[in-house]
């Protein structure tokens, strides 16, 4: 009976030990993939900005691991090079309103309208525009961006027979125009008031959209 009772007693205290060390080990790894998400996410931050303020380029993973406090082989070990990383970071919403519900009339000046926003309110955005005319990582980045985005956009609107083509002269008047207004910084496009901007492009965006 008393070896009878200690083996029982053996195996509870075993199995209770054991329950404890799962979950201990469950909330160690469950503090690690926090810590690993939030360490992730810093370096995505600090990348976004880096290749905002210095270009493909000039960025630097030594430069983006500093910014993070960390050392360089973190961000290699999260995102494996500089291409890989500029991959992620480059992970835009162009946020294009339902061209459905926009009045037929004012599509073009409507779309033209919110690509300045989405320009001048993304800094980022600006950096993959530069990145792309040099880097062809960055450049199949941007071609990605707006077939995924724009060309379903627009098939929404108008069926999907011509969508493509009608996305890729959008994409020629709203890339040309970021590209001389933010990278190249050619008068007077650099000066032009909003107004006036949508006045000239948002008839040619219109014709693209709803011209036969």
């Amino acid at each position: 009976m008393v070896p009878s009772l200690c083996q029982h007693l053996l195996t509870f205290t075993v199995r209770a030990l054991s329950r404890k060390s799962q979950q201990v080990l469950a909330y160690a790894v469950a503090m690690a993939e926090r810590k690993g998400d939030r360490t992730r996410a810093a370096i995505l931050a600090a990348a976004r900005e880096r290749f905002a303020a210095d270009g493909y380029e000039r960025a630097t993973i030594r430069a983006i691991a500093a910014d993070v406090a960390i050392d360089p082989a973190m961000v290699m070990r999260y995102y494996g090079n500089k291409e890989k990383l500029f991959a992620a970071a480059a992970e835009f919403d162009l946020r294009l309103p339902d061209l459905s519900a926009v009045p037929r009339d004012e599509l073009g000046a409507r779309l033209i309208g919110h690509f300045l926003d989405r320009w001048e309110d993304d800094e980022t955005l600006k950096a993959l525009l530069r990145a792309s005319v040099t880097n062809e990582a960055a450049a199949e980045r941007m071609r990605q961006l707006f077939a995924a985005q724009l060309g379903p956009a627009i098939a929404k609107l108008t069926g999907p027979d011509g969508a493509p083509s009608r996305a890729a002269l959008v994409a020629t008047q709203t890339l040309g125009f970021a590209l001389c207004r933010y990278v190249l910084a050619l008068e007077p496009i650099v000066q032009m008031p909003r107004a006036t901007v949508i006045a000239w492009l948002g008839p040619t965006l219109q014709q693209y959209l709803t011209g036969p």
